[in-house]
């Protein structure tokens, strides 16, 4: 393994080994069996070999029993993060947990193609993909929250990071291709009052019929735009409080099992809301979506707003980064000073190669320093929407060096010291819970050294 990785191997395995796997191709499960037991939480034999499979797939390194003792020492410090969290009452909010979970499937539908291809592709309806989806996703949002819990305090100096790089020797610096940083500062299309109204009388519509006496579940998979729940006749599943938007839980919690709402407005579009059941803290309904169409003028109108931003810009009575954090409707960027980052290593590197398509042919003509005009785009997610492009900086292909690469070196190091920071960790807690381990592991060497 690299030493310039910007992250250890353990969060990669975190990632591999869990909520990314997800989004691979699916692989033949080995015959199950609990291999290690961390308090109430388990590593079965499927987990390991699923993990070890996809690393392999991901990382194209060669299969060796090595390889599979760090994976499994890696899922073992995910359990004891697990089991730490539990006693210690650390927990992520359920907004967090709906809000990552939408972005992950959304990712994943864009990925093959969108989400009647991803729900053939798994044979799955999105609403089922979720439900399998969803504790994964908590889990990795506690074990993260956990490692920031360890780490938050972990610091380098620059002293640090000349040592960690006079370290690496001279035949194994990489080499760095063309990389470039980019900003976006995003507006939505605003919805006008007309779309919103032809949307809304849409669904009164569907209501009346509703009520006369025809079918919510068969209007639903005929009319309904939440592509999740459609094809399941509008119905979500069991959801606690707090795990739905508030406009929809206020208005189906106040109906009666097989009650009707009034028309009610969220952030996703106009819904109407069948409950089913209701079972202790939990709820269970059906409904129908309908989104209000975007209409091309307003497109154009979150242009013009966005000129005003860039002649600011280019006054300097704004930097990029305040203009970003001021105007910017796109929530994953604005507080990064509207920097997009790399997937692959988390930096605000982006190799040349890397770069989504339609900023790729933006920025291919721009100097460095520039901001584009606006640029009509779709998000992932179907919104329509336009946004101004900054190219921060551009490298050329070059071996890595403490005067171009100096932040790269600097969260490497970084990495590298969390890294120790959670292994030492992981050595004063292991005593603290509950474990058993298969014998077949437990002489891996990975585990010999935090045991």
């Amino acid at each position: 393994m690299h030493r310039f990785a910007t992250s250890a191997f353990a969060a990669v395995c975190l990632i591999v080994c869990s909520a990314t796997a997800f989004a691979q191709a699916p692989v033949q499960r080995q015959v199950d069996g609990i291999i290690a037991k961390v308090d109430n939480n388990v590593i079965l034999r499927s987990d390991l070999e699923f993990g070890y499979l996809q690393y392999l797939a991901q990382s194209k390194q060669q299969p060796s029993e090595d390889l599979k003792c760090q994976i499994f020492t890696s899922l073992l410090q995910d359990k004891l993060l697990l089991a730490r969290a539990e006693i210690d009452s650390v927990t992520v909010e359920s907004g967090m947990v709906n809000s990552q979970l939408d972005q992950r499937i959304q990712y994943l539908a864009g990925q093959v193609g969108g989400t009647e291809r991803l729900e053939q592709y798994y044979n799955k309806s999105l609403k089922q993909l979720k439900d399998e989806l969803r504790k994964t996703v908590r889990e990795q949002l506690v074990m993260e929250k956990m490692q920031r819990t360890i780490t938050e305090k972990v610091t380098v100096t620059p002293k640090e990071i000349k040592k960690y790089f006079n370290a690496i020797p001279k035949d194994s610096l990489p080499y760095f291709s063309t990389e470039v940083e980019i900003g976006q500062i995003v507006k939505f299309a605003e919805i006008g009052r007309e779309q919103k109204q032809e949307a809304r009388q849409k669904l009164e519509d569907l209501r009346k019929r509703i009520l006369a006496g025809e079918d919510f579940a068969a209007l639903a998979r005929q009319y309904s735009q939440d592509p999740g729940s459609a094809q399941s006749g509008g119905e979500l599943g069991f959801f606690k409080k707090k795990e739905l938007v508030p406009e929809y839980e206020a208005a189906a919690l106040r109906l009666e099992p097989g009650g009707i709402s009034n028309v009610i407005e969220s952030q996703y579009g106009f819904h109407i809301i069948q409950l089913i059941e209701r079972r202790g803290q939990e709820f269970n309904t059906r409904h129908i979506l309908i989104k209000p169409a975007t209409a091309t003028v307003d497109v154009a109108a979150a242009a013009e707003e966005l000129l005003k931003v860039r002649e600011m810009i280019q006054s300097d009575s704004l930097t990029f980064a305040q203009a970003a954090k001021e105007h910017s409707d796109e929530k994953d960027t604005k507080d990064n000073g509207g920097m997009l980052t790399s997937r692959a290593t988390g930096t605000t590197y982006i190799p040349m190669d890397q770069v989504d398509p339609a900023i790729f042919f933006v920025i291919d003509t721009m100097q460095v320093g520039e901001v584009s005009e606006p640029v009509a785009f779709t998000t992932p997610d179907g919104k329509e929407a336009s946004r101004i492009i900054y190219l921060k900086s551009k490298t050329r292909p070059h071996q890595a060096n403490l005067t171009d690469d100096y932040q790269k070196i600097a969260n490497a190091a970084l990495a590298q010291k969390r890294s120790k920071a959670v292994n030492e960790w992981f050595k004063k807690n292991i005593g603290t819970v509950y474990i058993e381990i298969d014998p077949e592991y437990e002489d891996c060497g990975g585990l010999q050294q935090l045991m």
